[in-house]
C-alpha cells in the first residue's frame, strides 16, 4: 500500500460513510488469506496427482478395491456397536466445549444501515467504528493508533442492538458470530469457561482467514456481571469473568501451526549460540471486533469495562417523536394499508401516540393491526385497527360482558368525566381512545397523549393530570350523588402524582426530598412522604382542591359529559377525531339552546 492510499483510508476513517472494501485493509487481507489457501492446496495435491498419473501410465491399473472376507463380516455387527456406543459416550463430553456461536456470512445477513431508521447518532458512531476496524492496519501502521478490539451496546430491550451489529457485519463484508450469552454455561464444571474459548478461537480463525471477523455477545451480563459480592455462587462466576477478561486480551494468540513452528525454532535454538539462533516471526494480528449487548451495563464487572476491554459504549435510547416517524414510515412502506394512513397528520398523530415504543414494539403494532384488519375480513390495516392493537397491547383484549343497565351508564359516566376533563385542561393533550368495554381489570378507559414530546413538566401540568384522574369520580358524584368503586385506580394515579409534588419535586411547602431519605428496602417515595404527618397534610389538600377544580369544570360543561355518555352508551368505543366531533357537536347545541333562551 502506498502512502497516498494509507492516507486516503486515515481521511475515511473518520467520515461517516463505510469505506470501499477496494481500499481497505480487511479486503487486501482477505486477498492475501484467498492465494495463501490456493498455494497450499496445490502443493498439496500436486504430489499426489502426479504420483497417480505415474502409476496409471506405467500398469495402466485402477485402484485397489476394498473386499470384506467371510470372518471380517461375521465381527462387522460387533465393530459397528462399538463404534455406535464410543460415539454416544463420548459425543456429549466432546462436544461439551464447542463454541455455541451461529456463524452467519455477509450475503445471509439482509440487514444494512439504510434499514436501521430512527437512530441517526448511533448509525454515525457504528460507521466509524467499523471503518476504523475495517483500516486497522492503516490506523496502526501510519498512526500508530491502537485499533478498537471491543465495544459495548447498552439500552432497553428492542432499541436495535441486534440489528446495528448485523449491519456492521453486512456492511463491512466480515464473517458474523452470533452467540447467546445464557448458551456459554454447561452442565459440566469448566465447559463454559473452554466455550469461552473456544469462540475467540473460532474468532480468530476466520479473522486470519477473511481478513476480519465480528463476534456479538447478547445479554452479555449473564457471563460478565460483577465478581464481588456473589456469596456462595463467587468462585464459579468470577472463574467465567476471568476467562472472559483473558480472552479479551488474547485476539494476537498464534495459531496451532505457528505455535508447532515456534516450539521446534525454540529446540533448535538451544543449541545455537546466541549471535545464529533464529528469530521467530511475531503472531499475525488478528482483526476482530467483539460487540457486546445489555440492557444491565451497571451489573458488569468494573474490569470488563476498562480501557483496553469493552471501553467504548454506544447507548440505544428510546426513540423521540422524529425518530418514530422515521421508523413508522419504513415499515408502513413494507404493510398493506388504508389510504388515510398516508396523510402526514395521521403518521405525526401515530408518532406522538406510541411514545415509549421501541422500534420491535413499533413493528409488533402494525403486525397485529394487520391481525386486526384480517380478523375483519380486509386485506390492509387502517387506523381503527391499529388503535384496537394498541389497546390489545396495553390493556388486553376487548371482553365481551354484559352490563347492567346502571352500571352501563355508571361506567360510560365515569370515562365521560375523564375525557371532559382532558378536553378542558390538556391543551396540549390528544383524546385518542374512549370506551366502555372491558378490557384486563379496567371496566373503561380514556387513552390521552401529549401533543408534544415533552420529557419534564411543570407544576401547572401534573396539577392537569390529577384534575383528569378525579374527573370520573366527580362525574359520578354530580349524576348519581356518590361514586362507586371503580375510581380505585384514579385515585392510585391521583395519590402517586400529588407524592411526587410534595416528597420529591419540591413543590410543595419543603424543598427536601424524600427520595434521598433512606427508609429501608422496600419503602417507595409513596410511603416515604405518606409517613411523614406534614407531608400527607400537603397531599391531602392537594388532591382536595384538584377535586374541586374539577367539580367546577364538569358542573359548567355538564353537556359535553352528557353528550359523550350518550354516545359511549350507543356506540361502545370512540376513537380520535370522533371524540371532538360529539364535543364540538355537543357544543353547537348548548350554544344555540343559550341563544334560544336569551332570546
Amino acid at each position: 500500500m502506498t502512502t497516498e492510499q494509507g492516507r486516503a483510508s486515515l481521511r475515511a476513517i473518520g467520515e461517516s460513510s463505510v469505506l470501499e472494501r477496494a481500499v481497505t485493509d480487511v479486503a487486501r487481507s482477505r486477498e492475501r488469506a484467498r492465494r495463501s489457501r490456493l498455494r497450499t492446496v496445490a502443493i498439496v495435491l500436486l504430489p499426489i496427482f502426479a504420483l497417480l498419473s505415474a502409476r496409471a501410465i506405467v500398469t495402466r491399473a485402477g485402484l485397489p478395491g476394498l473386499h470384506l472376507s467371510s470372518t471380517d463380516a461375521r465381527f462387522a455387527p460387533a465393530v459397528v456397536l462399538i463404534v455406535l456406543l464410543a460415539v454416544v459416550i463420548l459425543a456429549p463430553m466432546l462436544g461439551a466445549g464447542r463454541s455455541p456461536h451461529q456463524l452467519y456470512r455477509p450475503s445471509e445477513i439482509d440487514v444494512r444501515f439504510s434499514d436501521v431508521r430512527g437512530a441517526a447518532l448511533v448509525v454515525d458512531e457504528a460507521v466509524k467504528t467499523l471503518n476504523l476496524f475495517l483500516a486497522h492496519k492503516t490506523f496502526t501502521e501510519l498512526m500508530g493508533g491502537t485499533s478498537r478490539r471491543a465495544i459495548l451496546f447498552e439500552g432497553p430491550p428492542g432499541t436495535g442492538k441486534t440489528h446495528v451489529a448485523k449491519a456492521m457485519a453486512a456492511e463491512g463484508g466480515v464473517p458474523f458470530l452470533f452467540v447467546s450469552a445464557s448458551a456459554f454455561q454447561s452442565m459440566f464444571y469448566g465447559q463454559t469457561n473452554r466455550k469461552i474459548r473456544s469462540i475467540f478461537k473460532a474468532l480468530r480463525k476466520y479473522s486470519r482467514s477473511e481478513g476480519g471477523a465480528i463476534g456479538f455477545i447478547e445479554e452479555i451480563d449473564a457471563i460478565g456481571g460483577a465478581r464481588a459480592g456473589m456469596g456462595a455462587r463467587s468462585e464459579g462466576v468470577s472463574g467465567v469473568v476471568n476467562e472472559l477478561l483473558v480472552q479479551l486480551q488474547s485476539f494476537d494468540q498464534p495459531p496451532v501451526s505457528r505455535r508447532l513452528v515456534g516450539a521446534l525454532v525454540d529446540r533448535v535454538n538451544a543449541w545455537l549460540p546466541a549471535a545464529r539462533q533464529i528469530r521467530k516471526r511475531p503472531a499475525p494480528h488478528a482483526n476482530i471486533l467483539v460487540i457486546g449487548a445489555t440492557n444491565r451495563a451497571a451489573d458488569l464487572d468494573p474490569a470488563l469495562v476498562r480501557p483496553g476491554r469493552f471501553d467504548r459504549k454506544i447507548y440505544f435510547d428510546l426513540p423521540s417523536r422524529a425518530g418514530r416517524r422515521e421508523i413508522l414510515d419504513y415499515y408502513l412502506a413494507k404493510k398493506a394499508h388504508e389510504d388515510q394512513l398516508d396523510d402526514p397528520v395521521a403518521r405525526d398523530s401515530l408518532a406522538a401516540m406510541t411514545i415509549g415504543h421501541s422500534p420491535v414494539m413499533l413493528e409488533h403494532l402494525l403486525d397485529e393491526a394487520l391481525v386486526w384488519a384480517l380478523r375483519r375480513g380486509a386485506d390492509r390495516l387502517s387506523w381503527n385497527d391499529i388503535q384496537q392493537a394498541k389497546m390489545a397491547e396495553q390493556i388486553g383484549l376487548g371482553n365481551p360482558v354484559e352490563y347492567t343497565d346502571q352500571e352501563r351508564t355508571a361506567i360510560a359516566t365515569h370515562e365521560a368525566g375523564h375525557a371532559t376533563v382532558a378536553w378542558l385542561v390538556g391543551k396540549g393533550r390528544t383524546l385518542d381512545v374512549l370506551s366502555i368495554v372491558k378490557r384486563g381489570a379496567a371496566l373503561g378507559l380514556l387513552l390521552h397523549s401529549d401533543s408534544e414530546e415533552r420529557f419534564t413538566r411543570t407544576k401547572s401540568e401534573i396539577e392537569a393530570l390529577i384534575q383528569i384522574a378525579f374527573g370520573g369520580m366527580v362525574a359520578e358524584e354530580i349524576f348519581f350523588g356518590a361514586a362507586g368503586s371503580g375510581v380505585a385506580g384514579d385515585l392510585k394515579a391521583a395519590t402517586d402524582a400529588a407524592c411526587q409534588m410534595v416528597g420529591s419535586l419540591g413543590m410543595g411547602s419543603s424543598l427536601i426530598s424524600l427520595d434521598a431519605v433512606d427508609a429501608g428496602v422496600g419503602r417507595n417515595l409513596v410511603t416515604k412522604v405518606l409517613a411523614s404527618d406534614h407531608a400527607r397534610e400537603e397531599v391531602e389538600e392537594v388532591l382536595r382542591l384538584m377535586k374541586a377544580v374539577a367539580r367546577e369544570m364538569l358542573r359548567e360543561h355538564r353537556h359535553v359529559v352528557v353528550a359523550l355518555r350518550d354516545a359511549l352508551l350507543e356506540r361502545h368505543e370512540l376513537v380520535g377525531g370522533a371524540i371532538l366531533d360529539v364535543i364540538a357537536h355537543a357544543a353547537d347545541v348548548e350554544t344555540t339552546e343559550t341563544a334560544k333562551a336569551a332570546s
